[in-house]
């Protein structure tokens, strides 16, 4: 088969197995696993066969017509660069391990047939969104995206927060996408095209006549889609839906896709200097603000959805300074160790039970009950606090040495002050990122809060995808630092001396701090019983178990069910605690300034149609009503009285006609 055929089957299997999973989950439901998994590992091989054929050399292009339009045409195009054809690859072995996984995990899910449809569909969608060479088509995968991640995350639709994380996911999501929408027609009116390659052989002519406006409309999808500020809110929330899910969205699709469009189209966004500092903002805040709130967290699966909010700011700060590779590079490597920690998460909630005790105060003794998830997130957090030689070391040293290079005036392709901001975010991030990575790792597995029953031993279809992610995890920076390049427009990912040395540093720092903190309260709480320290208010045990308990739960009823007070969060962030936890308060913020407005207005028009509207019909009817009852009274049924009335009447006109009579 030629390269293009094998690309098109790439998202076209996944996609015929959701339909016919969709058809097939009542009436056969043993075929329901084997479409859900065999489609995606299908998908994974061809991917990686277009991989080695396009090998990073020139981009594979076709496109045929889907319609005449009579102004711009829209068209079935194919564009695989090397970025598509490694991030497709990526896509496919997430999302294959996902389907895998969730075998066991949803094992006993009544609704899984429609489940594993929908990831089918959501890995489908992506991966449209990866191959295809018009905005259009991209657009449709887009959205589609969205519309899965509606019922994805809203899976367990029983429980109000799933069902109220959904409608915010899709909401949020909405809200940048119109704009989007409207950059992308603004982008194809520029351009003549909705053709990637010409629109970037446009933008290489100087051919935009509206750039700045472009960028930033587009930003504004980007920044729903990959939960930048200030439409990142909605990510930590869809938390409620199924820890698989949330492997899928955080490692290989939905928030993947906004870095993936900058860095397909990023010439659009470098022909604006405006646009690349606004980049560089909000890539700079999404990483200092998420990882306060990640280091303020209770419950595991938040920590890492705050984690991947600052994964995804590195990525864009990367674009930020110009660098796609870097982004690109960290993408791939952050896609196999956040996939690992999610699916290692989800294993802990299995063991337990439940959703509700992935509170990490609440864990005690997991390290010898899920043996493989201990060892696997340990290189996970390990690679995602970017030590050497985990692959997150050379992927986010390669974002630092890019906003280093742009510092030193190398560039034009970024303003000297945009690398300045990513290079502090950047190594302030990292100081915080080793903090609550340490963190998590103490509470999870060490951790001295209430025993969770045993659940007994995972499924192996759980624990083998662990081992498959932890490869790629531990060895994929070191390997592809040196191969990507020629991958990635031939830029230099490599290392730099001082960036890594710094880095390494402050991430060192971060991790030893936190553990300090943590021993520190242990010692402190082991002098005085569990559930008595509270009792010595002075001490930083007994506050923090006060909190703690206030926090999550007001009334526990034994010492047993009590919190782990050596919580190093709360001791670190200190005041700043209480509002990092609730993501500084941004959704209160919003509350404020749509919400209540919106409520207020659709109160007035309530009134306004209750009250105003309705009293002009009642009105109008209330007039045929009054006359209808006087003439229906008049309506007496007796001889007598319409016999009186005829006389009378005549009376009247004999009056009337001698009136008229004597007045000629």
């Amino acid at each position: 088969m030629t390269t293009t055929t094998l690309a098109v089957l790439v998202p076209l299997l996944p996609f015929l197995g959701a339909v016919a999973g969709l058809l097939l989950g009542r009436t056969a439901p043993g075929f329901v696993r084997p479409l859900a998994v065999l489609p995606v590992l299908t998908s994974l091989v061809l991917a990686a066969v277009v991989a080695v054929r396009q090998g990073g050399d020139a981009a594979v292009d076709t496109a045929t017509e889907l319609t005449p339009t009579g102004s711009v045409p829209i068209e079935l195009a194919l564009h695989i660069d090397g970025f598509a054809a490694l991030v497709a690859a990526l896509v496919c072995l997430v999302a294959g391990c996902v389907q895998i996984y969730s075998t066991g995990y949803l094992r006993d899910d009544p609704r899984y047939p429609s489940y594993a449809a929908l990831v089918s569909l959501f890995t489908s969608a992506m991966l449209l969104v990866v191959y295809t060479g018009d905005l259009i088509v991209l657009l449709v995968g887009w959205e589609v995206m969205g519309i899965c991640s509606y019922f994805l995350v809203g899976h367990y639709w029983e429980t109000p927060e799933a069902r109220a994380a959904s409608i915010k996911a899709f909401l949020v999501t909405k809200l940048g996408d119109v704009p989007f929408l409207l950059g992308l027609f603004a982008l194809a009116t520029d351009a003549g095209s909705f053709r990637i390659t010409k629109v970037l052989a446009t933008v290489e002519q100087g051919g935009l006549d509206h750039p700045t406006l472009i960028a930033l409309l587009l930003l504004a999808g980007v920044a729903g889609k990959s939960a930048q500020f200030p439409l990142h809110t909605w990510l930590p929330d869809a938390m409620a839906g199924p820890t698989p899910v949330s492997a899928l969205i955080h490692a290989a699709t939905m928030v993947a896709a906004g870095v993936y469009f900058v860095a397909r189209l990023l010439p659009v966004f470098e022909a604006s200097q405006a646009a690349m500092v606004v980049l560089a903002v909000m890539a700079a805040v999404t990483m200092v603000g998420s990882g306060l709130a990640a280091l303020a967290q209770d419950d595991i699966k938040r920590v890492l959805a705050y984690s991947t909010i600052g994964q995804l700011g590195y990525m864009t700060g990367a674009l930020a300074v110009g660098d796609r590779g870097a982004a690109v590079f960290h993408l791939l490597s952050h896609g196999a160790f956040k996939g690992l920690l999610f699916l290692a998460a989800g294993v802990i909630i299995h063991a337990v039970g439940t959703n509700s005790l992935a509170a990490m105060s609440r864990m005690s003794h997991l390290r010898d009950r899920v043996p493989d998830a201990f060892w696997t997130m340990t290189v996970a957090l390990l690679a995602l606090a970017a030590i050497p030689p985990f692959s997150g070391f050379f992927s986010k040293e390669s974002v630092l040495g890019a906003a280093e290079h742009v510092t030193t005036g190398h560039t034009e392709h970024a303003p000297g002050a945009a690398g300045w901001l990513i290079l502090v975010s950047g190594l302030l991030t990292a100081l915080l990122t080793a903090a609550y990575a340490t963190r998590l790792w103490l509470l999870a597995f060490r951790g001295r809060g209430a025993e969770a029953p045993d659940h007994g031993r995972q499924p192996l279809s759980m624990t083998v995808v662990l081992w498959v992610l932890a490869v790629p995890s531990l060895a994929l920076g070191g390997l592809a630092h040196r191969t990507l390049p020629d991958w990635f427009d031939g830029g230099d990912l490599a290392p730099t001396l001082v960036t890594s040395v710094i880095g390494t540093g402050v991430a060192l720092a971060g991790g030893i701090v936190s553990y300090a903190a943590w021993r520190h309260l242990t010692a402190l709480a082991a002098v005085t019983p569990l559930g008595a320290v509270a009792a010595h208010p002075d001490s930083d045990a007994g506050r923090i178990e006060a909190e703690a308990i206030a926090t999550h739960a007001p009334a526990y009823g034994d010492v047993a069910s009590a919190p782990d007070p050596a919580d190093p969060g709360r001791l670190l962030l200190g005041p700043l605690h209480r509002h990092a936890a609730v993501g500084f308060h941004l959704d209160a913020v919003y509350g404020a300034l749509f919400v209540r407005p919106v409520q207020a207005a659709a109160s007035l028009v309530r009134f306004l149609d209750r009250e105003v509207v309705d009293t002009y019909v009642r009105g109008a009817g209330t007039l045929p009503r009054w006359l209808g009852i006087a003439v229906r009274r008049a309506q007496t049924g007796n001889v007598q009285t319409y016999v009186s009335a005829l006389l009378a009447g005549t009376v009247v006109l004999a009056v009337a006609a001698l009136l008229v009579a004597s007045g000629a």
